[in-house]
Parts: C-alpha cells; sequence; structure tokens
C-alpha cells in the first residue's frame, strides 16, 4: 500500500494528472512533426473549431502577415490582457497569410489556418477579428483593430459567462 503522505508519490500523481489534464484541455493538438531549415525539429498542431465548443471562446484574427499594420496593432492592444483572456476561456487563434499561425502560442499547420480561412470568408489579404462564443456562434466580427476591453465587456454580458462568473465566484 503507498502512503498518502509521501511527497514523492504525490508530486508523480500531480505530475500525471497535470499533464492527463493538458493533453485533454489543449486547444491543439499535435498533428505532425516538420524539418526546419535549421535542423530544428518544430512541432505542428492541428487546430480544430469544433473541439473547443462547450469549452472555450475563440478569438480569431486574421491578417496578411506579422508585418501587417493592423495586425500588429491589435496584438499590441492584446497584450497587456492574458489575464483576461484566461479569465475568460479565450482562445487566441491567430490565422496568418505568409507567416506561422498560431492558437495560443502553439504554431498549427497551413492546412488548419487554411480551413478556418474558407469557413470565414476571409481573404488572405484582409483583416479581420471574429469573438466565436463557447456555443460555436460568431458573436462580433471587427474589420479593423479592437480594443480588448471592448472584446471582455461583450463577453461579461453573455448569459453564459454571468453564470461562470457566479460559480466561480463561489469557489
Amino acid at each position: 500500500m503507498i502512503a498518502i503522505n509521501n511527497p514523492q508519490v504525490n508530486n508523480s500523481v500531480l505530475i500525471a494528472l497535470t499533464l492527463t489534464a493538458w493533453s485533454i484541455l489543449s486547444p491543439v493538438s499535435i498533428a505532425d512533426t516538420v524539418q526546419g531549415s535549421t535542423n530544428h525539429t518544430i512541432k505542428m498542431s492541428s487546430f480544430n473549431l469544433s473541439s473547443q465548443k462547450w469549452q472555450n471562446r475563440v478569438l480569431l484574427v486574421f491578417a496578411p502577415s506579422v508585418d501587417n499594420h493592423h495586425y500588429q496593432q491589435q496584438m499590441q492592444l492584446f497584450n497587456q490582457y492574458q489575464n483576461g483572456f484566461t479569465d475568460r476561456d479565450l482562445v487566441l487563434v491567430q490565422v496568418l497569410a505568409t507567416d506561422k499561425s498560431y492558437a495560443n502560442r502553439q504554431p498549427i499547420d497551413e492546412s488548419s489556418a487554411a480551413n478556418l480561412r474558407n469557413r470565414f470568408g476571409v481573404d488572405k489579404e484582409n483583416f479581420r477579428v471574429i469573438l466565436i462564443g463557447k456555443d460555436g456562434g460568431v458573436k462580433r466580427q471587427d474589420t479593423t483593430p479592437v480594443q480588448a476591453t471592448a472584446i471582455f465587456e461583450q463577453i461579461d454580458a453573455m448569459p453564459m459567462r454571468q453564470q461562470e462568473m457566479q460559480e466561480r465566484g463561489r469557489n
């Protein structure tokens, strides 16, 4: 029988549970690995919007490249609000036409980015911000950079978010 107060066992169990939870709750799944030009292996992941349903809200930011003025402005507006994203179960997905695309800072494969572009009808040269609710529905679309606080206010007014805030307030 294993002693419950054994710190080594508790740490092992905690690590195993953390890794299991991370793999289940992660917004991306490891799909493939590709060799980088400098012989580094880059893990590419697939991103499936339907896997987020009822788990996370998704904020899609479409842009031609990291050099796009609107994209740079948008990322600057989001940078200081990471806690707000986390508090609202909000996954940030950056879909770029000529650069790597990311879901919560993890690179996603080109086919996932192309699928998102096709699904929402966003051309490679266009900038767009789209908020997807936990129910999978489009809650807002913007063609110019938007303040993080405006997105947060809209989310906070949603009935599901109101319920989350009540439940989390009790815990």
